[in-house]
């Protein structure tokens, strides 16, 4: 797939939070029922020498059947800085999208959307290269957020500087709940719904399982 806006890749921190300011200007929410036929994954990882793997994988929304893959190498450059993580994932996600063979309705990252300390985390960065409708589903939240009720499906704000950036979801009764945030073109209450429909048994949708999943096997290869 081809991308909608040229990659920068700063390599320094006050550089990034430069191209964040400026990009996240560009991040559209959109509301209105959309259908997604076809679901992306995207993940990436890391081994103890700085090498780094992403791995992109397209699913059927309603069978998750696998319709593409695609993967990338590569090395880490840049610094680990909270807040501006997406510039180490950049360059090898942005690699892999780039070897797909399809182009996705939908993509999912493993990482914050505007759930973000400048509204512009992982998930908008990829939403705005790509130009098409992204989400965030972060492990961890950014901010204060209400505990959502225990069962399936149930919902607490994610809230940053008295603003609601994202909800906790409950994606499986019981279990710690998964923090959904818009990353483009894409409202709050449907990137939920799309979460909770990826989510029939495991708490993560089965995009990022199947993306986490590719990633490790790529760094046992070595």
């Amino acid at each position: 797939m081809r991308l909608a806006r040229e990659v920068e890749l700063p390599t320094d921190v006050d550089a990034a939070v430069a191209v964040q300011d400026r990009l996240r200007g560009l991040v559209e929410v959109r509301g209105g029922p959309q259908r997604f036929r076809t679901v992306a994954g995207l993940d990436s990882a890391y081994d103890e020498d700085g090498n780094a793997v992403a791995a992109v994988v397209v699913l059927d929304a309603e069978t998750f059947e696998v319709v593409d893959t695609a993967t990338a190498r590569g090395r880490v450059e840049f610094p680990y800085v909270p807040g501006l993580l997406a510039f180490r994932e950049l360059p090898v996600t942005v690699a892999a999208l780039e070897k797909l063979g399809s182009t996705p309705d939908l993509l999912i990252c493993d990482g914050q959307g505007v759930a973000h300390p400048r509204r512009f985390g992982l998930a908008c960065h990829v939403g705005v290269l790509t130009g098409l409708p992204t989400v965030g589903v972060a492990k961890t939240v950014w901010g204060e957020y209400t505990e959502p009720g225990a069962k399936r499906g149930a919902t607490g704000d994610v809230v940053v500087e008295n603003e609601v950036v994202g909800r906790a979801l409950r994606t499986r009764a019981g279990v710690k709940p998964v923090f959904v945030s818009v990353g483009h073109r894409i409202d709050l209450d449907t990137a939920c719904a799309a979460v909770l429909g990826l989510t029939p048994r495991y708490r993560q949708p089965e995009t990022t399982r199947r993306a986490d999943r590719l990633c490790r096997e790529l760094l046992r290869q070595g």
